[in-house]
This record gives C-alpha cells, sequence and structure tokens, in this order.
C-alpha cells in the first residue's frame, strides 16, 4: 500500500529528514510540506487531505511546544480521523503523553532512528483508511489570480460570489488588489468599512461585528476590500489574513478572493496557500501567455501542484487569428491543461457599466450566463452543462 505524507515543520531540517527516510520505502512519498505550525495550518492540512484521503500527517512539535500542541488539537478537531504522527526531540512520558491527548497516533522521537521510522509507517499502513465520506464542514477559499491587468480577474471573481450566493451559498467576496480596488466598483458600492478596520479589530472579531463592518451586496454575498483613497492604504500583512481567514471558514461556505496580479505580495501570497483552488486568469493574447508561465513556474516552485491550480482562459476566441494564440498552443506554451474557456462578450462591459454583476442579469448576459453558470459548477466539483461551453478543455 503506497504511504502518503503531508509534513509540518518550520525546520528544514525535520522536513528533508521525513524526506529521506521515506525514499528508502517502496511506494512512499511526501504531497505537501508546511514551513510553518501555526493555529491555522488546519485549513490547508484539511485541504490537502481532501486531495489526498489516504494522506497522514506527520507534526514537528519541538518549536513552540504549546503552539504545536494547540494546532495539533485545531487539526484533529476539523479531521477527526487523520493518522498523525507527532515527533519531538523530547522522549519522556509526559511530552508522549500531551502529543496523544492533543490527538497524536502515534510518536517519534528526533533525531530519527531508521528502524524506529520504518516500524512507525509500517503501523500507519496498517491503521484503517480514513472516512472521507462526511466532506469538511468548513468553508472553502477560491483564489482568482490575473497573469496582467485586464485579463478579467475581478470579473470572474464577483460573478463567482454572485452565482454561489445565487445559489444560497453563505459567500464573501475579498478584495486583495490594495491598487485596482475594482470589486466596489464593478458592484456600485462604496463601503464604509474595509480591510483596514479588519485588521484592527481581528483579535475581537466575531460574525455580528464582521457583518455590521462590511457590505452586503443585493445578491446576499457580503463584500470585503481596501480602502478607496490611495492615500489610505494600509498594510494587510500575512498573519492578518491568516487569521482572517480562519475566522471565515469556520462562518461562511464560500471565501472568494481577487487577488490581483501582485503574486508577491505576502498577503496574497497567503490567500493562495489557504486556497483551496487558485485560477489563474489569462488570455489567448502572447503577452498574457508570457505571464502565465511565469506564474504556473513561481507557483509550482513554490510548492503548488497542478491539481491547485486550474488555468482559466477569459475572452476565449475558437476562431485561430494571427493575434491570439489557439488552445492547443495555449496548452503547449503553459504545460497544463485549460480548466474553462469564457468567452468574450458585451454584456460584460454593459454590466461594469452598470455596477452589477453579469449574472444577475440572465436575460442580458444571454450565452455567456449559461457558460459561467457551468464553470461555477465545474469548479465547485459538480456536473457541468456541456452544451454550455463555448469550450471547456
Amino acid at each position: 500500500m503506497a504511504i502518503t505524507i503531508l509534513v509540518a515543520s518550520a525546520d528544514e531540517a525535520f522536513r528533508e529528514s521525513v524526506k529521506e527516510n521515506l525514499a528508502s520505502l517502496t511506494a512512499a512519498r511526501v504531497v505537501a510540506d508546511y514551513t510553518e505550525v501555526s493555529a491555522n495550518l488546519y485549513i490547508r492540512v484539511l485541504q490537502d487531505a481532501e486531495r489526498h484521503p489516504d494522506a497522514a500527517l506527520i507534526v514537528d512539535l519541538s518549536g513552540d511546544q504549546e503552539a504545536a500542541l494547540k494546532s495539533l488539537e485545531k487539526i484533529k478537531q476539523a479531521i477527526p480521523d487523520l493518522y498523525v504522527v507527532a515527533s519531538n526531540v523530547h522522549g519522556e512520558g509526559d511530552a508522549v503523553i500531551a502529543a496523544l491527548r492533543a490527538g497524536a497516533n502515534d510518536y517519534l522521537l528526533q533525531p530519527f532512528k531508521r528502524l524506529d521510522f520504518r516500524e512507525a509507517m509500517s503501523r500507519l499502513e496498517r491503521a484503517p483508511r480514513r472516512d472521507i465520506s462526511g466532506g469538511s464542514k468548513l468553508g472553502k477559499i477560491f483564489a482568482f489570480l490575473g497573469v496582467k491587468g485586464g485579463v478579467g480577474t475581478t470579473t470572474l471573481a464577483v460573478n463567482f460570489a454572485s452565482v454561489l450566493a445565487q445559489r444560497k451559498q453563505q459567500a464573501v467576496l475579498m478584495d486583495l488588489d490594495w491598487i485596482a480596488n475594482d470589486v466596489c466598483m464593478q458592484l456600485g458600492v462604496a463601503p464604509q468599512y474595509t480591510l483596514a478596520e479588519v485588521g484592527e479589530n481581528l483579535d475581537r472579531m466575531d460574525q455580528s461585528l464582521f457583518e455590521g463592518f462590511v457590505t452586503r451586496d443585493p445578491l446576499g454575498f457580503y463584500v470585503v476590500g481596501p480602502p478607496d483613497a490611495l492615500e489610505h492604504s494600509v498594510y494587510f500583512t500575512e498573519a492578518m489574513f491568516r487569521d482572517f481567514s480562519t475566522f471565515l471558514v469556520e462562518k461562511y461556505e464560500s471565501i472568494i478572493v481577487d487577488c490581483g496580479r501582485t503574486i508577491v505580495d505576502e498577503a496574497v501570497l497567503a490567500a493562495l496557500q489557504s486556497a483551496a483552488t487558485i485560477f489563474v486568469v489569462t488570455t489567448q493574447e502572447f503577452p498574457a501567455l508570457r505571464n502565465a508561465q511565469r506564474y504556473l513556474g513561481f507557483l509550482t516552485r513554490m510548492g503548488f501542484t497542478q491539481d491547485q491550480i486550474k488555468v482559466v482562459v477569459n475572452q476565449y476566441r475558437k476562431k485561430p487569428s494571427t493575434e491570439i494564440a489557439t488552445l492547443e498552443q495555449v496548452q503547449q506554451t503553459l504545460n497544463q491543461s485549460i480548466f474553462y474557456g469564457i468567452p468574450p462578450s458585451s454584456a460584460v462591459l454593459q454590466a461594469i457599466n452598470k455596477g452589477r454583476p453579469f449574472v444577475a442579469d440572465r436575460q442580458a448576459a444571454g450565452e455567456l450566463d449559461k457558460v459561467f453558470r457551468a464553470f461555477v459548477s465545474k469548479a465547485m466539483g459538480g456536473r457541468q452543462d456541456a452544451e454550455a461551453l463555448g469550450k471547456t478543455a
């Protein structure tokens, strides 16, 4: 039986030691590693565990032990039947008992002895497989990342949130593009409270305070973004995003994040790391494809896997042209299949000028509305309407 491992440690040497020991075993591999053992680690573990239902977690408790034990407790609360191997430099009874009480199924002393590691993996192989039939009770984060300006990232994020709200999901749309700040413009709102107030009040954030702060769109989803005035822009840190997203996934079903195109921003990186799915938005124009290549290369080097990343071609045209790449050329250039193609439509600009999502007026959006709803269905793991596409790859 294959051994699939998630490993969490702030110590690179620990993570490498796990990989080296697994390398000596047949059909054993690390599918995800995490460089911190934090309070919201459970979000990333949960998402990866859904993608890899047979995965077990090896977690390093040797740093801040109290914080690591709390992180382990939250992971086991979110995924009670996840098999967890805790590891520490301390082998005395108190350390082992604390790890087991926090939810660990097994314990490994550091530094690893090859025989001890093999025996732990043998116990893992004999353990019952995890039951994932109930699914996660936490919300999911969907990140939209544009490879350049003008590819329609905000439009896709806004309408994605809108369709989910129309389907009676509790959804939150967050704008992390502090320069463009286009979400509110496309929704025709000027919120009084923004991410600046969220950052200032994270230590006392609850659902009542949050919903009092933010704007609710007529379709039913909540909207939060940066201050409109550039001189009032404040820094929204990685730690702020992680704390905020931890709150959101416990209260709402879907969190849609417009990441803009600033991939190296620390809050954007935190959003990408927390996301169940990253939609990399491009067009068929060659400058966009060049950037898409660079973005996908960066994401791969950062440890993201192809099943996390979905390439969406916006304004997709089937007819060949000297000005745009064909679908085959796009896939060859990016070395990745295209998840979906969204066709161009004059309804998009009309909706933006009205300050409303195009899916809010299904008759005016016409065929685009049908295609886009099929895209959302596929993205959420449901059946897509084969007739709808113009076309999915």
